[in-house]
């Protein structure tokens, strides 16, 4: 049964530390590189570099909810979202999204 799990590419998991400067603050992500290859996906589809995506995503956070506890947990969690999005219509959340920016 986890098979499919156990005989992924190691490269998958392999953390990966990438140097960013977000909202002018230089900081260093450690993620493994399979959530890294999903933010760099989320970001593309946004028209985005991926530094440019996760600044703006800090600061919708910060603006939300305060500091996160953990950005590293927060964009995991972003890229679990991401996923269940793809596999519940996703283009019709995105749209219905794009239509509610547009009224605002």
């Amino acid at each position: 049964m986890c098979e499919v799990f156990s005989r992924q590419d190691p490269r998958r998991y392999q953390p990966v530390t990438r140097k960013l400067r977000l909202n002018g603050q230089s900081t260093s992500i450690r993620l493994e590189q399979a959530f890294w290859d999903i933010l760099d996906t989320i970001a593309a589809g946004e028209g985005m570099a991926t530094t440019a995506f996760l600044s703006t995503l800090q600061s919708e956070v910060l603006q939300l909810r305060g500091e996160p506890v953990n950005f590293a947990s927060l964009l995991r969690c972003t890229c679990l979202v991401q996923l269940e999005l793809r596999g519940s219509g996703a283009q019709a959340f995105r749209q219905a999204a794009q239509q509610v920016a547009r009224a605002a």
